[in-house]
């Protein structure tokens, strides 16, 4: 494809890719809106949307392998765009959380399917010479949604309604469906009759989906002691160990387990996760946080993430030639530090911070985040070729879409429990020991009521400013624990090869395409 058609089919797959990687960060920023707008439910409950909707990506993934190899990839990739415009519209019909929830799983299962396609057929296209080019533009596309995305999602929620996320979808899903069936019309595709793994496929959705939802309704179920939860880590204590064996005894697992036998794709991966768990779990808290503790517009939270784009982009689109020259574990190792330096940076701030004091450490978190996935991928794929690299990059980007979703329901977890413990302390660093006297705030009453409150409203300000305080230092102490974790993952890394080798490798269109779907956030 050359000329207009391949610029074409350049946006428009772009475009497709922003816009589906856009529905979680999107949708992070205005959860609160949604949680209010939705029938029966606190705003804990509105998570659920996201961390489901990433689980479904995630199962999503081998699912696209398997159809595009029987039906074709772009034939496919048609199918799933029409498939989310619909589902994106019942998303927005939605009135309860019990619907909504199941049809953002949806909404992601179907994503999920589409994302590597739309890649790999405009990957497909690239002449030999421009192939890394290719890789480049595609890593950009893929860092837009944490920046553009959150900014969208504010906008929708603050001047149009929280809806209007999911309207936007099928205005984008269909001309795309379209343009893609338009400019492949006609072609054929090499059918590949894989066996699909479904008994392993169905293990695996019920050990993610289990714990998902586990990790979703703990803190407002009371954890195990709602007999549901309970019986539900009953069936993922017993679907894990007979997932475990049945995939080591099959040929075309869902999830190749030996590929973990491989020492470096084993390091990169577990660095990936934990890292990806926490970069994705701040991010989301942060988020509803600034609006809900620091009294910020949605838009306005949206333009905190949006001055990520500025470094992000540029990164974005040159890592790739610094993993080839350099042995990948120094810049994981530098980034890694960068990565603590700047969550110590964000763990500082109190009340007073203002929008520019905020806004600062985001632009050096964006370059972080953007330098990130290049490296871990080209770690990971050493010693790896054919097939098996294919692999080892949808895996890793399967695994890794399902640890942010845990992340953001566990350092959700800790700034909830750690609330309770600062106004604690702020009570007793205060002088007194019983927070509901507020006896401790005599000086500060008295100066309340000179200014003509009443003593229960000033008692209620006084409780007030101690929560949002209480919060505040909970959120700090989410970003000071990202912080040891990843300085802890830098020393984790070394225990790695080195990727000299990969230098001089050969660049197919094979290990181009795995170093993409490793890169996809």
């Amino acid at each position: 494809m050359k000329g207009w058609r391949f610029l074409l089919l350049n946006v428009a797959a772009g475009a497709a890719n922003v816009v589906m990687l856009s529905n979680v960060p999107g949708y992070t920023v205005l959860a609160p809106y949604a949680a209010g707008s939705l029938e029966g439910v606190t705003p804990s409950y509105g998570t659920w949307a996201t961390t489901d909707h990433m689980v479904g990506i995630a199962l999503g993934l081998p699912l696209s392998r398997w159809l595009s190899g029987r039906l074709g990839a772009y034939r496919v990739l048609v199918g799933a765009l029409v498939a989310y415009a619909a589902v994106s519209l019942m998303c927005a019909a939605s009135e309860t959380i019990w619907f909504f929830a199941p049809m953002r799983f949806l909404l992601g299962l179907i994503g999920g399917v589409a994302l590597p396609l739309a890649q790999s057929v405009t990957l497909a296209q690239y002449p030999d010479d421009q192939r890394t080019l290719g890789v480049g533009f595609w890593g950009v596309m893929s860092m837009a949604p944490f920046t553009i995305g959150v900014f969208m999602g504010g906008f929708w929620a603050e001047y149009f309604n929280w809806r209007w996320l999911f309207y936007s979808n099928v205005l984008v899903a269909l001309p795309v469906a379209g343009v893609v069936a338009a400019l492949f019309y006609g072609s054929g595709f090499e059918r590949r009759m894989t066996r699909f793994d479904t008994i392993g496929f169905i293990l695996l959705a019920t050990v993610l989906i289990g714990v998902q939802t586990i990790l979703n309704m703990g803190n407002d179920f009371d954890w195990f002691a709602s007999p549901v939860l309970a019986w539900l880590l009953l069936v993922v204590l017993l679907a894990l160990p007979m997932f475990i064996f049945w995939e080591f005894g099959e040929r075309r697992p869902a999830l190749d387990l030996r590929l973990f036998l491989h020492r470096n794709f084993a390091i990169a991966t577990f660095c990936s996760l934990i890292g990806f768990l926490i970069i994705q779990g701040l991010l989301s808290v942060f988020i509803v946080q600034l609006q809900v503790l620091l009294g910020y517009t949605s838009s306005l939270a949206g333009m905190v993430y949006l001055a990520m784009i500025f470094l992000a982009m540029a990164a974005a689109a040159v890592v790739h030639e610094f993993t080839r020259n350099v042995d990948a574990r120094l810049i994981i190792f530098l980034n890694f530090i960068g990565l603590a330096v700047t969550f110590v940076w964000l763990g500082h701030y109190d009340k007073s911070a203002s929008f520019d004091n905020v806004t600062t450490p985001m632009f050096f978190f964006g370059f972080s985040l953007a330098m990130f996935f290049a490296p871990l991928a080209t770690l990971a794929m050493t010693g790896l070729a054919g097939e098996r690299l294919i692999r080892a990059a949808e895996e890793l980007a399967m695994l890794r879409t399902v640890f942010g979703a845990m992340g953001i329901t566990l350092l959700g977890v800790l700034v909830f429990r750690r609330t309770p413990f600062h106004q604690l302390d702020l009570a007793d660093h205060f002088g007194g020991r019983r927070f509901a006297s507020l006896d401790l705030f005599a000086s500060f009453l008295e100066r309340m009521q000179a200014m003509g409150m009443s003593p229960n409203a000033a008692r209620g300000r006084a409780a007030q400013l101690i929560r949002q305080q209480a919060g505040i230092l909970a959120l700090n102490d989410a970003f000071l624990f990202g912080a040891m974790t990843f300085i802890l993952l830098a020393g984790v890394i070394w225990l790695a090869y080195p990727s000299y080798a990969s230098k001089k490798r050969r660049q197919t269109l094979t290990r181009l395409t795995a170093e993409e779907l490793m890169e996809q956030p």
